[in-house]
C-alpha cells in the first residue's frame, strides 16, 4: 500500500514485493487424442491436479514441438492421424485467455519429431522428419508476430526425435534417432543470434523423444525411446556450462514423446506414448529424485504430447 502522502516509500515497495502473491504459472499440453479428436489442456504448475480442456488446435496432430514467451504459446508441426500426413502448421494461443488456437504460419516443410525451445522473443524448432528423410535445419519465428519460419542454422546431424531446454540465452537440443541408431548427443545454440549448433555433451542414455523442461539455470530431459524400449530416466544439466548430463531420478512410468511445462521451481511432464498414458508427473528442478504423480489429462488417453509450453519456463529469465 502507499504511505499517507500517496507516495511509494522504499520500505513499502520492499514489503509489497515480498508479501504480494506471485501470479500462477500456467502450463499447456496440446496433442491428438487416441480417439482422433484434439485438445489443448491447461494446468497450474504450482498446484497438482487434473488438467482442464481449454480448446483445440487448428489441425489434429501429435509429436510436434511447443515453445512460448510469457504471454503466447506456439505449437509447430506434427503428424495428423486423421489425415495420415505430417503437417507444417504453426498455431498459437494467448495463454492468459487460452481457448482455441489460431494459425501463426508455416514451417519450411511438413515435419514431426522436432524439438522446440524459446526465450522471451524467439521460438526455435530443430530437426524433424518428413517420413522419408530427416533434416538438420533449425528454424525460428518471432513469437509476438505471425508468419512463416526463417532459417537459423544447422544441427550437428540430419536426424529426428530431439527435444530441447532453454535458458534466457541458450537452447540445448538433446537425443536423436536415425536409421536404427539412437544418439546421446546434446548440442546448443545462442537463441538471440543465428548459426550452427555446437556440441554440449552427452545424455546418460542414448534416446530420442524425451520431454524437456528447465528453469533459468538447470535443464531436464525426461523419458524417451531407447534401444531397450521406453525409458523412465530423467537427466539434468547446468545450461550455462557444457558437459555430460547427470542422473536426476525416474519418471513414474516409462514413456516417450512427453511434453514438459515448467515454472521457475517445478517441471511437469505430461502424457507420452507407452500405453497412451494420460497422466502427468512432476519434479522440483533444483533437487534430484524420482517424479511424483501430478494428475491426469481432462479428456483421456493421448498420443505423445510433446507440444507443451508455459508462461514461466527457463528461457524467460
Amino acid at each position: 500500500m502507499p504511505n499517507y502522502n500517496g507516495v511509494w516509500s522504499l520500505t513499502t515497495q520492499l514489503q509489497y514485493n515480498t508479501d504480494w502473491p506471485k501470479p500462477p504459472t500456467f502450463g499447456f499440453f496440446a496433442s491428438q487424442l487416441s480417439s482422433g479428436s484434439n485438445f489443448i489442456h491447461k494446468i497450474t504448475i504450482e498446484t497438482a491436479g487434473n488438467a482442464s480442456d481449454v480448446g483445440d488446435l487448428t489441425v489434429e496432430r501429435y509429436v510436434g514441438a511447443g515453445a512460448s514467451s510469457s504471454t503466447r504459446g506456439v505449437f509447430a508441426g506434427g503428424y495428423s492421424a486423421a489425415a495420415s500426413a505430417r503437417v507444417n502448421t504453426i498455431d498459437y494461443i494467448t495463454m492468459a485467455t487460452a481457448g482455441n488456437a489460431s494459425d501463426f504460419g508455416d514451417l519450411t516443410a511438413a515435419l514431426n519429431y522436432l524439438g522446440g525451445a524459446s526465450n522471451s522473443t524467439r521460438a526455435l524448432f530443430g530437426g524433424g522428419t518428413n517420413g522419408s528423410s530427416s533434416t538438420n535445419e533449425i528454424q525460428y519465428v518471432t513469437i509476438a508476430s505471425t508468419g512463416n519460419t526463417s532459417d537459423f542454422g544447422d544441427l550437428l546431424a540430419a536426424e529426428y526425435g530431439r527435444d530441447a531446454v532453454e535458458s534466457p540465452t541458450r537452447a540445448i537440443f538433446a537425443g536423436r534417432y536415425n536409421s536404427g541408431s539412437y544418439s546421446n548427443v546434446m548440442e546448443y545454440v545462442t537463441i538471440a543470434s543465428t548459426g550452427n549448433s555446437q556440441d554440449f555433451g552427452d545424455l546418460t542414455v542414448a534416446r530420442q523423444s524425451a520431454g524437456g523442461g528447465s528453469n533459468s539455470t538447470r535443464g531436464l530431459f525426461a523419458g524417451g525411446s531407447a534401444s531397450g524400449g521406453a525409458s523412465n530416466v530423467i537427466d539434468y544439466i547446468t545450461m550455462a556450462s557444457t558437459g555430460n548430463a547427470t542422473d536426476f531420478g525416474d519418471l513414474t512410468v516409462a514413456r516417450y514423446g512427453a511434453g514438459g511445462a515448467t515454472s521457475s521451481t517445478r517441471a511437469v511432464f505430461g502424457s507420452g506414448v507407452g500405453s497412451f498414458y494420460d497422466g502427468m508427473d512432476y519434479v522440483t528442478i533444483a533437487s534430484t529424485g524420482n517424479a511424483t504423480d501430478f494428475g491426469d489429462y481432462a479428456t483421456g488417453n493421448a498420443y505423445g504430447s510433446s507440444m507443451a509450453c508455459s508462461n514461466g519456463h527457463g528461457g524467460l529469465g
